[in-house]
């Protein structure tokens, strides 16, 4: 891993970093060399091993709504403190509610795109402020979906979440791009979770079926991209959306 120009540790923010692709991407962080600092609505067990194997001096974890301005500058700014100034952002928390458009729960509608898209917006303004000042540049990195670009029957609203992340990134790479920031999607294929909970095994292996590679994606299959992206050898990429799918989108 690439260190800052004072010689410390890259400092990189991953949103929703209590449990499954959040905690890996963590996880994988810390063992390539980044500090990293993250958030959730609540702690799990997994965070609490993940700090008692790396110390509270690489990952830093606080209980923050990401839909709530005023909470994420106060985790940004205790971070800071900690770690130093923002390198990488990793904008990952989210949720999905399935259902038909037209019988789907306002509350249900609000709450992802406060979540998905609102709470992106306001944690990527939060750390901007700090890359910005810096002389190292930065990265930032949005997950985004699958379903953002094709779309997917009971997911409208997450899929609307995710085509806005995607035109996030392509004019945030246009406005900071000179000062060596660079802003990139990452949309994952079909894996098995929220965007896979309601099907049974005969609609899961149909998708299967439809994937060139054969399978669902896995975890693993995305955290090497991120890896790069965040690196020095990925300094020339900058506003795209790229597609980990196993060939379905082709």
């Amino acid at each position: 891993m690439e260190k800052r120009a004072d010689d410390k540790p890259r400092h990189v923010i991953v949103s929703g970093g209590s449990r499954g692709v959040g905690l890996e991407f963590c996880r994988s962080l810390l063992e390539e060399g980044y500090n990293v600092s993250t958030f959730s609505r609540k702690g799990t067990p997994e965070t609490d091993e993940l700090i008692a194997r790396f110390s509270e001096d690489r990952l830093v974890f606080d209980e923050v709504n990401v839909a709530v301005p005023d909470e994420i500058g106060r985790f940004v700014q205790k971070a800071v403190g900690v770690h130093g100034t923002v390198y990488g952002l990793v904008n990952n928390a989210a949720i999905a509610r399935d259902g038909i458009f037209a019988t789907l729960p306002e509350v249900d509608i609000s709450r992802m795109i406060s979540i998905n898209l609102e709470g992106a917006l306001f944690l990527t303004r939060q750390c901007l402020r700090h890359m910005l000042t810096s002389k190292d540049g930065g990265r930032i990195v949005n997950i985004s979906s699958i379903v953002g670009t094709r779309g997917y029957n009971g997911l409208a609203v997450y899929s609307a979440t995710k085509a806005a992340l995607d035109g996030f990134a392509r004019s945030l790479a246009r406005e900071v791009g000179r000062r060596n920031i660079t802003v990139n999607s990452i949309a994952p294929g079909y894996m098995r979770t929220v965007m896979s909970a309601g099907l049974d095994d005969d609609g899961l292996g149909q998708i299967v079926r439809r994937t060139p590679l054969g399978r669902l994606a896995e975890i693993s299959d995305i955290t090497p991209l991120l890896l790069f992206l965040l690196s020095d050898k990925a300094g020339f990429i900058s506003g795209q959306t790229i597609l980990v799918d196993g060939g379905i989108s082709a």
